[in-house]
C-alpha cells in the first residue's frame, strides 16, 4: 500500500509544473492518483472546474505546483502546505483532517502557511512585502481560492501543496500580459517580458528551476510511501 492517503486525484498548473509531479510519480509502483493538469489563473481555472465533473463528492484531491513567497521566513525550493486561502477579504480552509496528515507525513520538511490568492501575478518585492504585512499571508498564487471555494461547495476533500519559486526579496518580470484568457502561457508575450527585465527573469528562471526540482522529490516522496 504505497499510497498512504487515499489521493484520488492530483491538480497541478499545466506546463512546467504538470511535468515535474508526473516525472516524481514515474516509477512509482501500487496505487498512484490521476494527475489533471489545470490552467493558469482564477478565472480559466473556475470555467475549467465547472466544465468538468470529473470530482466525486468523498473524493480527496491534492492541489500541488508552485507558489511566490510573501515573507522573508520563506524562500526558494522551501515546501509549503496551505491552512487556508484568502481572496479580497474573503477565506477558504482546506481540509484539516488531509491536511494534518500530509504534515505529518513530511513533518520536518514542510510549513504549514496562510496564502493568498491572486489574479494577477504579484511581481514587485515591495507589493509582496506589503501584501504579506497587511495581509498576514505568507505565500500567494493564482489558483488556490478558486479551487478550495469550488470543492468546498462540492464536498469535495482538498489540501494543497507548494513549493516556492521565488522569494520577497527581488523583483520578477511582471508576466501578466503573457497569461492568455483560458490560462495557458503565451510564448512572445512570455519572452518579452523575460528580455525587458533579463535579470528578474534570470533569477525566475533559476527559482522555479529549483522549484521544480523540489516538487518532483517532494510527489516522489508522498507516493513512494
Amino acid at each position: 500500500m504505497s499510497n498512504f492517503l487515499p489521493i484520488n486525484t492530483i491538480l497541478v498548473p499545466q506546463g512546467a509544473e504538470y511535468k515535474a509531479v508526473y516525472r516524481g510519480l514515474s516509477g512509482i509502483t501500487g496505487s498512484i492518483p490521476t494527475v489533471v493538469a489545470i490552467p493558469v489563473g482564477m478565472k480559466p481555472l473556475l470555467k475549467y472546474l465547472q466544465q468538468g465533473q470529473f470530482l466525486a463528492p468523498k473524493s480527496r484531491v491534492l492541489i500541488m505546483g508552485l507558489c511566490g513567497s510573501l515573507s522573508d521566513r520563506h524562500t526558494v525550493g522551501d515546501i509549503v502546505l496551505y491552512q487556508d486561502c484568502i481572496y479580497q477579504g474573503k477565506q477558504e480552509e482546506c481540509d484539516r483532517t488531509f491536511t494534518a496528515q500530509l504534515h505529518s507525513s513530511l513533518s520536518e520538511k514542510v510549513s504549514l502557511v496562510k496564502s493568498l490568492t491572486s489574479d494577477r501575478v504579484i511581481w514587485s518585492a515591495a507589493e509582496k512585502h506589503r501584501l504579506g504585512e497587511t495581509l498576514a499571508a505568507d505565500v500567494v498564487d493564482m489558483e488556490g481560492f478558486t479551487a478550495l471555494e469550488f470543492f468546498n461547495a462540492a464536498g469535495v476533500t482538498v489540501a494543497i501543496l507548494r513549493v516556492v519559486s521565488d522569494d520577497c526579496q527581488h523583483n520578477i518580470p511582471d508576466l501578466t500580459s503573457a497569461i492568455n484568457s483560458d490560462g495557458s502561457l503565451k510564448p512572445f508575450p512570455l519572452a518579452m517580458g523575460m528580455l525587458r527585465q533579463p535579470l528578474a527573469a534570470t533569477r525566475l528562471i533559476r527559482g522555479s528551476l529549483t522549484a521544480l526540482k523540489v516538487l518532483e522529490q517532494v510527489t516522489n516522496l508522498l507516493f513512494s510511501g
